[in-house]
């Protein structure tokens, strides 16, 4: 993996992140418990809306419920991570978290899969949004279809050099 030398264009880097993160479905968000030891917990992505990571800028949303051990969390901590790999690339995004109980916004991004999650639907009192507000992104883009980045590691393995198999940047919000 290689960083790009060439100046970074922010439109492409933007289209490139959220390209990785539609492709994806979970993320792995990581905050910092009470003992200050980190804490990790999968959540779903959502995908569509006007918040969704298709149209992403700058802020990520995930249903989730409050009171919870996470929630709780946030309010102690609000800095976290959130981690987004599948086969098109690997983000690392930083920020700051926050509790979103807006009933207007739980209904514009509520899907069937959240439904799954809630016993009383998008009225369960439990039912709250996770927001995180992206300061920084570090991607690494894997632009080369997987037989050629096999065919480009065994070059390198017999060459002594690192493989070239995409790009690797920080992009700051």
């Amino acid at each position: 993996m290689t960083d790009d030398a060439a100046t970074p264009n922010p439109d492409d880097d933007l289209a490139t992140v959220r390209r990785i993160l539609t492709s994806a479905r979970t993320a792995t968000v990581t905050s910092r418990a009470a003992s200050g030891a980190l804490h990790s917990r999968p959540l779903a992505l959502l995908e569509h809306g006007v918040d969704g990571t298709e149209n992403f800028a700058g802020s990520l949303w995930f249903f989730t419920a409050d009171p919870s051990e996470k929630t709780d969390e946030i309010r102690r901590h609000p800095e976290v991570n959130v981690s987004v790999a599948d086969g098109k690339g690997h983000l690392s995004l930083s920020g700051r978290a926050s509790i979103d109980r807006s009933q207007a916004r739980i209904d514009l991004l509520w899907n069937p899969w959240a439904e799954a999650y809630f016993e009383g639907g998008r009225e369960d009192p439990a039912v709250a949004l996770l927001r995180v507000d992206v300061d920084s992104i570090e991607f690494w883009d894997l632009d080369r279809p997987a037989l050629r980045r096999v065919v480009e590691v065994a070059a390198a393995l017999i060459a002594h050099r690192p493989p070239e198999i995409g790009e690797s940047r920080t992009v700051e919000l």
